[in-house]
């Protein structure tokens, strides 16, 4: 069932140009395309985003689990994906950020989205932020 509502999201989000499954939460969205770590082939996933100067932010939270999502294991296995931000596709390269840099990022991310910091007391991981900055 999950499997089909975030195709028919990503769907809806391609066809309409985001003006459609452009948003959550009031925070926007944005389609991530990565490559399958085992199978080698391509994965999209909507998530929330915030932009960060000539770069985009998202966060590897997998709503406080303790397991990262399977997007983020592929970005580490292979780091180049492509976006969809409203019509416009862009090759990207995903670094995960640390440090003071993180704590930055994910306060940017706590305002479009203040579940993040609930995910952060549900999990023992360091939730990954992740930058994702044209190629």
């Amino acid at each position: 069932m999950a499997k089909t509502l975030m195709r028919f999201l990503v769907w809806l989000y391609r066809t309409s140009g985001g003006r459609v499954a452009g948003t959550m939460f009031g925070a926007p969205l944005l389609l991530l395309t990565t490559t399958g770590r085992r199978t080698g082939r391509p994965w999209t996933n909507p998530l929330m985003y915030q932009p960060d100067g000539d770069g985009y932010v998202i966060v590897a939270s997998n709503a406080g689990s303790d397991r990262h999502p399977g997007w983020w294991l592929n970005l580490r296995k292979n780091p180049e994906a492509t976006i969809q931000v409203r019509k416009e596709v862009i090759p990207v390269t995903a670094t995960r950020v640390t440090g003071a840099e993180r704590e930055r990022l994910f306060a940017l991310m706590l305002k479009a989205y203040k579940g993040y910091a609930n995910y952060e007391t549900k999990t023992t991981r360091k939730i990954p932020v992740v930058r994702l900055a044209r190629r």
